[in-house]
């Protein structure tokens, strides 16, 4: 499994509507790809202007092989539907690497 981390910059007031809107138009256009596995959204309360994703995928070559004109077109409709702006200040890749359990 890969983990796509991304952390994401938003107006406070404004946190609630990206997520909703994050899930509506992101989440459910990656959902079709194969590998996709989930996504989960982390909400420090300490901090309103920052929202983290993470996004799991069954391999990496499965998450890689989204074609870039999709991910664009996907990006561009979440920002228009947004209608504010936001930034992403990080971006990590993880492996997960389980071992047996005694």
């Amino acid at each position: 499994m890969v983990i796509e981390l991304l952390k994401v910059k938003v107006p406070p007031a404004q946190r609630e509507k990206f997520i909703l809107k994050d899930a509506e138009i992101w989440t459910a256009a990656l959902a079709k790809y194969p590998g996709f596995l989930e996504k989960e959204v982390w909400i420090d309360p300490n901090n309103a202007t920052e929202v983290v994703l993470i996004v799991r995928w069954a391999t990496r070559e499965q998450w890689k092989a989204v074609p870039q004109a999709d991910l664009e077109a996907i990006e561009q409709k979440f920002t228009q539907a947004l209608g504010f702006p936001q930034n992403i200040v990080e971006s990590e890749e993880y492996q997960v690497r389980k071992f047996p359990q005694k």
